[in-house]
């Protein structure tokens, strides 16, 4: 009983938060709402018995990319009346797109109704009563070893290209000197100075 209550009320914060994300006015309240609406799908996949996935959510989502969309809208200073200006231009193919994905949805609840194809048993064969978690586990660090190693290579070398790019030599910009830093002493970090005069600072 505890199970259903608990999935209608996730259910429905996810399907009302969504509904606020798209149409609130104010785009930082958008991200808030979508923070909100990732919470409570985490809650959902943790219902599921999938608390890997729910683990992603809240980390990934919620912990980088909604808070990254949430300094973004408010650092930026975006125009959003000229933004939503196009917006008659490009209702036929938001209509289009909409109506794309809900023929999507319908299908696939149809095949999943009809039964699921067991593609990640015949993939990576796994015990029933092993939990996910330790199931993926031993998939990546048996089956795909190689590939999943490979990707971690692949954004290490992403990584430090990033930082060779930005740390590249450019006109007017002061360069760190970590050399200076570290063998700066503590003694010469910081000065007291006695009577100094009100409004005249100290001389550096």
């Amino acid at each position: 009983m505890i199970q259903a209550i608990a999935f209608y009320l996730f259910a429905g914060v996810v399907i009302l938060s969504a509904g606020l994300t798209i149409s609130s006015r104010n785009p930082v309240h958008s991200v808030l709402w979508l923070i909100l609406a990732f919470f409570n799908a985490a809650g959902l996949m943790v219902l599921c018995g999938a608390e890997f996935i729910a683990m992603l959510l809240v980390i990934v989502y919620v912990g980088a990319v909604a808070v990254l969309f949430l300094f973004v809208v408010m650092m930026l200073d975006i125009d959003f009346t000229e933004l939503r200006a196009g917006f008659v231009r490009y209702a036929p193919l938001g209509v289009a797109l909409a109506v794309a994905i809900a023929a999507e949805i319908v299908i696939g609840a149809g095949a999943w109704s009809a039964g699921g194809v067991e593609l990640g048993a015949k993939a990576a064969p796994i015990a029933a009563d092993v939990p996910n978690i330790e199931a993926l586990g031993r998939v990546l660090y048996t089956r795909y070893l190689f590939v999943f190693e490979g990707a971690g290579l692949v954004l290490l070398v992403a990584m430090i290209g990033a930082i060779v790019l930005t740390h590249r030599e450019r006109g007017g910009v002061k360069k760190q000197s970590i050399h200076s830093q570290i063998n700066r002493r503590s003694k010469d970090a910081t000065r007291n100075v006695k009577d100094v005069a009100v409004g005249q600072g100290v001389e550096l």
